[in-house]
């Protein structure tokens, strides 16, 4: 029974990251990247806040000490500050398919950044799994003219990758902190909203957008960054081990394509699945070598 509720958890929280990149191009059309982030950023506070309480976890909000709030400031600064203010850019610069895809190369940085950060060491087949999801990114942005090497985006293509590794930082620091998962995650966004507020008050590029770029800026908050995290925990809450659920994750940027195709009315390239398959079995490979 507990098997079958984390597939449920997990099946709708695929479901929902599959949605955002479509999410963010559309919204993109009515609000600039800045202004997207400023109101979705606000909105997942909101929403995990309320979670918190529904979970009458309130207590844990007034326990946290000092060394905490310094810990989650930091990490608020690097997600979601400073990666969706990385990831929007992208978004803005690039195709949905492209940004999408290539942000999903995280888990090779986390990969890559374990080596020098956390002392792992790596072998040659892992060098491998590497090189195959590198291969991925390559035909990704080079839309499978991979001698030509040229970009639809130079800076976009630069700032998705970027962002796969603020990400993996983001993982490797959030290792180190020791608070409840849901109640890490609202002071990660509450320093993180504040960041971007100060940021936009600085540039002066407070905008109030039309109904479509409010309401994609809802429903980015509310799934992307807020109720979809907490679904995921329940997710790996309630399998009897992670690798059951946590492979479907690898669903998700197909799937996504799939959205992107028929909601935001891309034409998805042969080349971004090629690219994706090689990203993914790349990643797969990766794992397998871990167990």
């Amino acid at each position: 029974m507990k098997q079958r509720q984390a597939y449920t958890y997990a099946i709708l929280s695929v479901l929902c990251w599959s949605t955002v990149g479509s999410a963010f191009k559309i919204t993109l059309r009515y609000f600039d990247f800045l202004n997207l982030l400023l109101f979705s950023s606000f909105v997942a506070t909101c929403v995990l806040l309320t979670t918190i309480f529904i979970q009458k976890k309130g207590n844990l909000l007034k326990s946290i000490t000092q060394k905490d709030l310094l810990h989650s400031a930091f990490l608020g600064f690097l997600n979601p500050f400073l990666y969706y203010f990385v990831l929007f850019k992208a978004y803005d610069l690039l195709p949905a398919q492209e940004a999408a895809t290539l942000n999903y190369s995280w888990p090779l940085a986390l990969v890559l950044l374990s080596v020098p950060m956390l002392k792992q060491k790596i072998g040659i087949l892992n060098i491998l799994a590497i090189f195959v999801s590198f291969i991925g990114i390559i035909i990704i942005s080079t839309h499978g003219d991979i001698l030509g090497f040229r970009f639809s985006s130079t800076l976009g293509v630069f700032l998705a990758i970027g962002s796969a590794v603020i990400w993996a930082l983001f993982w490797i620091f959030n290792m180190k902190d020791n608070l409840e998962p849901v109640t890490k995650l609202f002071w990660n966004f509450f320093f993180g909203f504040i960041y971007i507020l100060i940021t936009v008050l600085i540039k002066d590029d407070f905008r109030i957008t039309p109904w479509q770029g409010l309401t994609g800026s809802v429903y980015v908050g509310f799934l992307e960054m807020g109720i979809t995290f907490v679904l995921w925990l329940k997710a790996l809450t309630f399998s009897s081990t992670t690798a059951k659920v946590t492979n479907l994750i690898y669903l998700a940027p197909f799937i996504s394509l799939i959205f992107i195709h028929f909601f935001v009315g891309e034409t998805i390239f042969f080349s971004t699945f090629i690219g994706l398959a090689f990203i993914v079995g790349g990643i797969l490979l990766q794992r397998s070598l871990k167990t």
